[in-house]
């Protein structure tokens, strides 16, 4: 991940709550596949080597099972003929909360640099389990969230003002660009503690889709959003 620190702003700047985990485990989780890759291992397997926590384990076998990692092309083999990769992540909320696994399959237009997450499936663990389909849902939220985020969302200004001030000139997810499929799949832990799954799955999703990305075209990104202007400069370049 990328910082920019300005020691003078130009413009006046105030507090804005931000989600740091979402960051966070955009460049962890990044870091993962490019660990992986080095090590010349599965990005799953290469976590799994790596994970002793058996819940932790759970939910990224989970996943992976799901969207049928194995059965796919693997990330030393990226789909670029296609213009299409698939990207891992995992992470435990605060290490605390719910424990979640993204598995994803990004489709990149070379000639715009247009990306766009065409299929996600997730494994969650929170827990016991009370209401299944405020979890499935929470899940689901953060997934379209963090895509919107990852690939769009950024202000803008220039030397006096912001300029991205209402929701024409400001970039987001619009429905056109939503995902084919969304799938999220829970492990019960009957009698167990309650695990907070709101903010489970922004993480990972992040760095899911980034890691597909970077299986797509051979470039990896670490400055956010992942626009398509970032995107079709890397492939040219």
């Amino acid at each position: 991940m990328i910082n920019h620190f300005l020691p003078s702003m130009p413009v006046r700047v105030s507090a804005l709550r931000a989600l740091g985990a979402y960051l966070n485990i955009f460049a962890i989780e990044s870091f993962m596949d490019e660990l992986a890759a080095s090590a010349g291992a599965d990005p799953v397997q290469f976590r799994l080597k790596h994970l002793d926590d058996s819940r932790a384990r759970d939910v990224v076998s989970l996943a992976a099972e799901r969207f049928g990692w194995a059965d796919t092309p693997s990330a030393a083999s990226p789909r670029r003929d296609s213009g299409r990769g698939r990207g891992f992540a995992f992470a435990r909320y605060k290490n605390l909360a719910a424990y979640c696994a993204i598995a994803c399959e990004v489709e990149v237009k070379p000639d715009t640099g247009q990306s766009r997450l065409v299929r996600a499936v997730a494994a969650v663990d929170s827990g016991q389990v009370v209401n299944p389909d405020g979890i499935v849902n929470q899940i689901e939220g953060a997934i379209l969230q963090s895509m919107s985020w990852t690939l769009y969302e950024n202000v803008t200004f220039d030397e006096r003002r912001i300029t991205s001030v209402d929701w024409a000139s400001y970039p987001v997810l619009r429905f056109s660009a939503v995902p084919d499929s969304v799938e999220v799949h829970l492990i019960d832990r009957p009698g167990l503690p309650f695990l907070g799954s709101g903010e489970a799955g922004q993480g990972p999703a992040s760095a899911a889709v980034a890691n597909a990305i970077a299986a797509a075209t051979g470039h990896r990104f670490r400055d956010l959003p992942l626009s398509r202007e970032r995107i079709k400069a890397a492939i040219g370049a």
